[in-house]
């Protein structure tokens, strides 16, 4: 079922600093990025640094979210596999694929989870929108979802549907961060370990195997124009 209806206004309070954004440069280690995004939500819950969102890709690994099943990690030896404190179950990182951790004050947004995971919708379908791509957002799975009437329908005799892009996050005194990826040009072959989000009966696209041989440097421009539309600005931070 399509989720409608729903109140996107996340901007921060007026006179709020703009979000800073920064791009990391080659690929980042997980256990590095979870270790910078905790000094970052300490900082920013303290009053002593501005909102961030970070943009990395990762080497080739898997993840397991707080409700991770281990019947769901089809094998265990082929990447490292990382527990985590983000919501939902098991998912992969890996090179090409944009990940975006995003540290944001909600005491100075607005207080609700559900509002601000379909804010992160948001900003994906967006982005999947300027270039051309329809992307859909489930009552009854998170992320975001391309339809694929060129696949065989599901048993169910529903149209198929991929996965491009998963969302997962946590709250520290009001502070988000993980936060999304999206497919870009991952090795798809690499989902394969794991049943991705728990979710059995779907599968996972990219942009390059839907057909658009985007760089991620211009996937970057359009993310942050999304992000810009329901946030609000952001600077430049190294």
């Amino acid at each position: 079922m399509l989720r409608t209806d729903l109140d996107l206004s996340m901007h921060a309070q007026e006179g709020s600093a703009p979000v800073r954004w920064r791009v990391a440069d080659g690929l980042v280690g997980y256990e590095e990025a979870v270790a910078e995004m905790e000094r970052q939500v300490a900082d920013i819950a303290d009053g002593k640094a501005d909102e961030l969102v970070w943009l990395v890709e990762h080497p080739a690994l898997y993840t397991a979210g707080t409700s991770a099943d281990s019947k769901d990690l089809i094998e265990p030896d082929r990447f490292p596999v990382f527990a985590t404190g983000r919501g939902g179950e098991y998912t992969y990182h890996g090179p090409g694929q944009r990940v975006a951790y995003v540290m944001l004050d909600l005491k100075r947004r607005r207080q609700d989870v559900r509002a601000y995971v379909a804010a992160l919708e948001e900003v994906v379908i967006r982005t999947l929108d300027s270039m051309n791509v329809k992307g859909e957002r489930r009552e009854d799975r998170v992320g975001v979802w391309v339809r694929r009437p060129e696949k065989p329908t599901l048993p169910d005799g529903t149209m198929s549907e991929d996965k491009i892009a998963a969302l997962g996050i946590r709250l520290r005194r009001w502070v988000s961060f993980h936060g999304l990826s999206i497919n870009v040009d991952p090795d798809l072959s690499h989902f394969g370990g794991i049943v991705p989000c728990g979710i059995s009966a779907y599968g996972v696209t990219s942009l390059v195997d839907l057909g658009l041989p985007v760089m991620m440097a211009d996937v970057d421009i359009r993310l942050r124009g999304a992000f810009e539309d329901v946030f609000g600005p952001t600077t430049n931070t190294a």
